[in-house]
């Protein structure tokens, strides 16, 4: 049976526009990977009417409702006494999640912090429900079937919410259907949505079981090849030759399949190699050495970043000749490549980036177009550089710069060409 979900976030701050709305974004994603179609989002605010109403209308069009917020201890957190109510349902108090949020307080929370009695408003949970453990926050969550909808209810905060989904509701939801459904995810980087969809838009529109679908994300591309099998071992025999079909035809576009980012993929290159890398970093701000950093044992690869905002700073830190700026302006190839080879020398590495560009909105007053960026890689005495047009969007100019720097090391570290 092929199901349907209606996604419901429910609270006054996400139509007031104060906090994004990532959670149905996120499992709307979540959702595609099961095979569950997500036909509409609602968002409504901290009112039981209006959510009544909401639900109303959900149980007509979708078999499977999910909600997000409004499981917390405040007044206006009201979504579990709501949604009880719109299906008959009693509210019953659940000693042993009791017990669970008083050990939370004890062990994650100041140990001496008293759990006020509004509190326990998070454990009076829907009779008969499948109670979805909170291992990050205090709200457990639950699934009921009612009416012949499933409802899930899931807490607000991001966080929360996604572990929630992937430790509970995921499997909760997968026994709907009694198959397996195993999805990879390819990642792209060098060529924009448009064209991977152009590329493979004939054989997107036959494939049936698996599916073939593209997401962009942040400057790159991720395909998602999904299927639907008895069990996992077939499924994944269905997915192998669409993935090798697709790596046929983009070739070394593909930095991944199920990693997570450009820098974890460089991240694990280097490593394996046995290199080090350093960099300098204009137009990025230290946006490199933040991505890299952010991975837990990325010590061991990186060494360090100078911030090389000014020119003088160029020069100080990592020794871009003065002769170099004058003749050719801080945003340039030449200027690039010594900020590289600087980085490399100052740090003591195997590989070193330098990054320096006009990345806008307004312009510096030479001739040079908002956007332009220059990335080099020196790698091991070799030095390589691209010149790339980013447009005038400030961060997405110094994000995609990033990527196209972790991208070269990549390209560098597996033989394919990098310029």
């Amino acid at each position: 049976m092929k199901h349907s979900a209606e996604i419901i976030s429910v609270g006054t701050e996400l139509l007031l526009g104060n906090i994004t709305n990532t959670d149905a974004r996120d499992i709307s994603i979540m959702l595609s990977e099961l095979g569950i179609n997500v036909f509409y989002h609602t968002v409504v605010g901290d009112n039981p009417e209006r959510l009544k109403d909401v639900v109303a209308i959900a149980k007509k069009r979708a078999d499977i409702i999910i909600t997000t917020g409004g499981l917390g201890p405040t007044c206006d957190d009201l979504t579990k006494q709501t949604l009880a109510e719109a299906f008959g349902l009693k509210l019953i108090y659940d000693e042993q999640e009791a017990e669970t949020m008083r050990q939370y307080f004890k062990t994650r929370l100041h140990a001496n912090r008293p759990i006020t009695q509004n509190n326990y408003q998070q454990v009076y949970l829907p009779e008969g429900c499948t109670v979805f453990h909170n291992t990050c926050g205090t709200a457990p969550g639950c699934a009921f079937e009612a009416q012949g909808v499933h409802v899930l209810m899931l807490p607000g905060p991001p966080r929360e919410c996604m572990t929630m989904f992937r430790l509970s509701a995921m499997p909760y939801l997968q026994k709907l259907s009694g198959d397996e459904i195993i999805s990879h995810n390819l990642h792209i980087f060098g060529m924009g949505e448009s064209s991977v969809e152009d590329r493979l838009r004939s054989r997107m529109l036959e494939l049936q079981n698996p599916t073939l679908a593209p997401y962009a994300k942040d400057g790159e591309v991720r395909l998602r090849v999904t299927a639907k099998a008895a069990s996992a071992d077939e499924a994944e025999a269905l997915c192998r030759p669409v993935i090798e079909e697709v790596r046929g035809i983009l070739g070394s576009l593909i930095y991944g399949v199920d990693t997570d980012s450009l820098e974890n993929t460089a991240y694990g290159l280097l490593k394996k190699a046995g290199k080090t890398l350093a960099a300098a970093e204009s137009c990025t701000g230290g946006l490199l050495a933040k991505r890299i950093t952010d991975i837990p044992g990325a010590s061991s690869v990186f060494l360090g970043s100078a911030v090389t905002y000014a020119s003088g700073a160029k020069t100080a830190l990592v020794g871009v000749s003065p002769a170099t700026l004058a003749a050719h302006g801080a945003v340039s190839a030449e200027v690039a490549r010594e900020m590289a080879s600087g980085a490399r020398r100052t740090f003591g590495s195997d590989l070193g980036i330098g990054i320096t560009g006009l990345v806008g909105p307004d312009g510096d007053g030479s001739d040079t177009p908002v956007g332009t960026v220059f990335i080099a890689l020196d790698a091991e005495g070799t030095i390589y550089c691209r010149g790339v047009h980013l447009g005038t969007d400030r961060q997405r100019g110094r994000t995609m710069a990033v990527h196209h720097a972790f991208d070269m090391i990549r390209r560098y570290l597996t033989g394919l060409e990098i310029e």
